[in-house]
């Protein structure tokens, strides 16, 4: 079976992918071989009639009455996804949220492994965490160069996330998750996931407020 092509798979598909292949790999641990839609669907927190137009896009799985086979689902999403091939990660700005992101014990099972820490502050550069040593942020285009570095974190302030972000899109890397509290101007070509945890809490608090005038 072919893979899907980028184009062909919406981006809300796509963004529920992951939680299909933790909940399938959770299972796998389990020893659970075969699974339904419907079993499948609560573990990933969706529905059932979603989960299988989800994976309508990516072909044709399951046999009725049977379910799906476990494993074998799990390595097309994982082949999906992109997952075959090793992803090289750099996490720019080594303040506490880049400590937290170097130390992450799960970027090898997913498929990601981290070459380069860089930052900025004299007093960071040179250091050693998570078994790496800190490189300077100036040097940014030659260590991604040198490392063969894929993809990007920002975990930098605001202010300097752009010209950052220009820096490594002049490196060649296509791909940047942005924890940094800005909204990056990038080429069409560059894809960007931003995490907003200000945003997140913010809508969080959207919800309770509404709850709370619907209390009253």
């Amino acid at each position: 079976m072919a893979e899907p092509s980028e184009n062909a798979v919406p981006a809300a598909t796509v963004g529920r992918l992951p939680y299909y292949l933790r909940a399938l790999r959770d299972m796998a641990d389990e020893g659970v071989l075969l699974t339904s839609s419907s079993e499948l669907a609560e573990r990933a927190g969706v529905g059932s009639a979603q989960l299988r137009k989800d994976l309508s896009f990516l072909g044709s799985f399951g046999t009725r009455g049977v379910g799906y086979d476990v494993g074998s689902l799990a390595e097309y999403i994982k082949a999906a996804l992109g997952l075959e091939s090793e992803h090289r990660l750099a996490i720019v700005g080594i303040g506490n949220l880049g400590h937290a992101l170097a130390n992450y014990s799960g970027y090898a099972q997913r498929g990601f492994t981290v070459r380069a820490l860089l930052d900025a502050s004299p007093d960071v550069v040179g250091t050693e965490v998570a078994g790496l040593v800190v490189d300077d942020v100036a040097d940014l285009e030659h260590v991604i160069t040198a490392r063969d570095v894929s993809m990007v974190v920002l975990a930098t302030p605001g202010a300097v996330a752009q010209g950052i972000a220009e820096q490594v899109v002049a490196a060649g890397v296509r791909e940047i998750l942005n924890f940094a509290p800005t909204a990056l101007q990038v080429p069409d070509d560059v894809v960007v996931r931003s995490v907003d945890v200000g945003g997140e809490l913010q809508i969080l608090a959207f919800h309770a407020a509404a709850r709370a005038a619907g209390a009253s």
